[in-house]
């Protein structure tokens, strides 16, 4: 059972962020290349990371498949994308779905690979953002790890969530949903209501004087 949701949710959160990938390639009016370039960033680049990171073998490498999907996705996003009103809210609300996913397998893998639980959670936030973070570069647009809302802290909270149910003993896939759910609906609400953590704000220093 734990094997069958781990795969699930992993290849949904591949498939979701090709799409979010293949989304901001038509935003920029790119050809298919584009498309395929960005989804395909986009699907695996966070995973490829935290293999890199961990010294595992890259996941992809052994099971070319995700390659293949992430390109099928994006070539039907260059056929599709027009279809909605509003492709950038469809881009956010799916990068919710992927970032939450993303969160709690990329965790998931760095605990089979032996990791501890502070790694493991780090993993999961890895998992979940850098992908994000290509497809924007790559993309040109203003990173959604950079916004005012909340999101690595989201992918954080679903991460965390997944490796403290796992120590506690909770059965695996039941903690896998469960921190999905929580990364999910802490980025969903803040979406909502524009929720987003203090900010720096510019004050003046203390006179030269004053630090003698």
């Amino acid at each position: 059972m734990l094997d069958t949701v781990t795969t699930a949710l992993d290849w949904l959160g591949v498939v979701v962020f090709a799409v979010t990938g293949a989304l901001v390639a038509s935003r920029k009016q790119m050809d298919v290349v584009g498309f395929v370039m960005l989804g395909t960033a986009t699907g695996i680049g966070g995973g490829t990371l935290r293999d890199v990171l961990m010294g595992a073998p890259v996941f992809w490498t052994r099971a070319p498949a995700y390659l293949v999907v992430c390109a099928v996705v994006a070539v039907v996003v260059f056929f599709t994308a027009h279809l909605p009103q509003s492709r950038h809210r469809i881009l956010l609300w799916l990068d919710a779905v992927g970032l939450a996913l993303f969160a709690v397998t990329g965790a998931e893998a760095a605990l089979r690979a032996g990791a501890g639980a502070i790694v493991a959670a780090a993993m999961g936030v890895i998992t979940a953002t850098f992908g994000g973070v290509i497809r924007d570069v790559l993309g040109s647009e203003s990173p959604v790890i950079l916004s005012r809302e909340i999101y690595a802290t989201a992918a954080l909270a679903g991460a965390t969530t997944f490796v403290g149910l796992s120590f506690a003993g909770v059965p695996r896939d039941a903690a896998l949903v469960a921190g999905f759910v929580v990364g999910f609906a802490v980025r969903a609400a803040a979406l909502r209501w524009g929720w987003s953590l203090p900010r720096y704000r510019p004050r003046p220093g203390r006179p030269p004087d004053a630090t003698a």
